[in-house]
């Protein structure tokens, strides 16, 4: 396997630097398996607060034994290492981007857009699958998930949704979106998912080690790991509605992650900062909550809450 211009043999485990222009290599760790087999990328740390997949990357790169594998797995544990290390939600601290809101990127933009280009540049195209593991930040509740695309070619979809089916995460969500690490991917012919675990910046054991689980079946999926993939026990959601705050304003929910609204049911309410006009938001059909905000302040263009019909 070579990635970035780093040669792995058969059998060997190597820690890389991954270029990012005028800014910090990305680390990366690369597992070339005794035998040939497809190549799995899995990220994590697109947002600096959201630690379950974090430490979920970190470990599998320390367990994973290149000798037990038929295939190439290729670990980026903190894609946004600032982020990271500042304690800052959402954004890559540099330029305040959103970096999954940038894809494709530039080679002459922006930090933000400089890290969406390497990864398109270099470890794209060595995936055969994608694996992108977010959690809820710190401002975030929400339920375990795994986001699957729509808006791909026939094939990458259909590839990347019998993947989620062998998760062990209770729901499965419809994806339109292409400006992502893991839906630009897609636009590029990469079956990719989206996994969400934890939530409210934390992490537990627990949680790390069904995230770690779900890798495992997604290796066992795609030949490169021997295991178990059977299909699990999930509820499929094909239409989401996403609340967002239409200005600045204090956010006042009455829901939790997971819970049923009924069509019509309040579930928050919305004050706008400059002239405290308040907002019921209620529910558009009967679904589940899959996340929603926990801060009282939120500004313009912000997540308030999502849910979804089952």
């Amino acid at each position: 396997m070579i990635v970035c211009g780093y040669e792995i043999q058969a059998g060997e485990k190597k820690h890389i630097k991954i270029p990012v222009l005028q800014a910090e290599a990305m680390e990366g760790i690369c597992i070339c398996g005794k035998n040939q087999g497809k190549t799995l990328v899995i990220t994590a740390g697109v947002h600096g607060c959201e630690y379950v997949g974090i430490e979920a990357a970190k470990r599998m790169a320390e367990f994973l034994e290149p000798m037990e594998l038929a295939g190439n797995v290729i670990l980026i544990p903190l894609v946004n290492r600032c982020g990271f290390f500042d304690g800052r939600k959402q954004v890559v601290p540099e330029d305040e981007k959103n970096l999954n809101r940038v894809f494709p990127g530039k080679s002459n933009g922006t930090i933000s857009e400089r890290i969406a280009y390497t990864m398109e540049e270099y470890i794209y195209p060595c995936a055969d699958f994608l694996i992108d593991l977010h959690s809820g930040d710190s401002n975030e509740d929400l339920i375990p998930l795994v986001f699957y695309p729509t808006k791909g070619e026939k094939a990458v979809n259909d590839k990347a949704l019998q993947a989620a089916k062998v998760l062990s995460v209770p729901y499965r969500v419809s994806s339109q979106a292409k400006n992502g690490l893991y839906s630009w991917a897609v636009q590029k012919g990469i079956p990719s998912l989206l996994i969400e675990r934890g939530s409210g910046g934390l992490w537990s054991e627990n949680e790390v080690e069904r995230c770690m689980e779900d890798m495992h079946r997604i290796m066992a999926f795609l030949g490169i790991k021997q295991g178990s993939y059977e299909k699990t026990s999930q509820a499929d959601i094909k239409e989401a509605v996403y609340e967002e705050a239409v200005s600045d304003g204090f956010w006042y929910p009455s829901i939790t992650a997971g819970k049923r609204v009924c069509c019509g049911e309040k579930f928050g309410v919305f004050e706008a900062y400059a002239d405290g006009k308040r907002t019921e938001l209620c529910a558009k059909f009967d679904g589940v909550v899959l996340y929603h905000t926990t801060a009282l302040g939120v500004r313009a263009g912000e997540a308030l809450a999502a849910y979804g019909k089952i």
